[in-house]
């Protein structure tokens, strides 16, 4: 267990950072009761596109020490992206009988998150590879 301390430590202060910064998109951009959610769906996408480009930098590009994945990989982004407040979100909607509009940010988001990194992944794939040429 002490050998692990160091990589637990990093990712709850990451997760803090990460969570506090989601934490203040949400007071920055409120969602009203019944409105769609577009502050998570917007966090879940920008999260998820820098978890693309992250982790293409961390296993291709540099070199990196070794708690750098957990603090910002897990951590910090693992708490700023939020699907438990999706899941939230999602049963609000339904509760207040928004089926359609439940239905369309859980497909949303999902399409979102998984399109946002993949477009992230594979841009910065060719930013490192253009690097690599010039």
């Amino acid at each position: 267990m002490r050998g692990q301390l160091p990589t637990l430590a990093v990712i709850s202060a990451g997760g803090a950072l990460g969570a506090s910064a989601r934490y203040g998109a949400a007071l920055l951009w409120p969602t009203a009761h019944g409105a769609f959610p577009w502050t998570t769906l917007l966090v879940n996408a920008v999260g998820c596109a820098v978890i693309g480009v992250f982790m293409v930098v961390v296993t291709e590009g540099l070199s990196a020490h070794h708690l750098v994945r957990p603090f910002f990989g897990t951590g910090v982004l693992g708490g700023f992206t939020t699907f438990s407040t999706y899941a939230v979100d999602a049963q609000h909607l339904l509760t207040g009988s928004q089926i359609g509009t439940a239905l369309v940010y859980l497909a949303g988001t999902a399409v979102a998150a998984l399109v946002s990194v993949w477009a992230a992944a594979a841009l910065t794939r060719r930013v490192i590879s253009w690097r690599r040429g010039r």
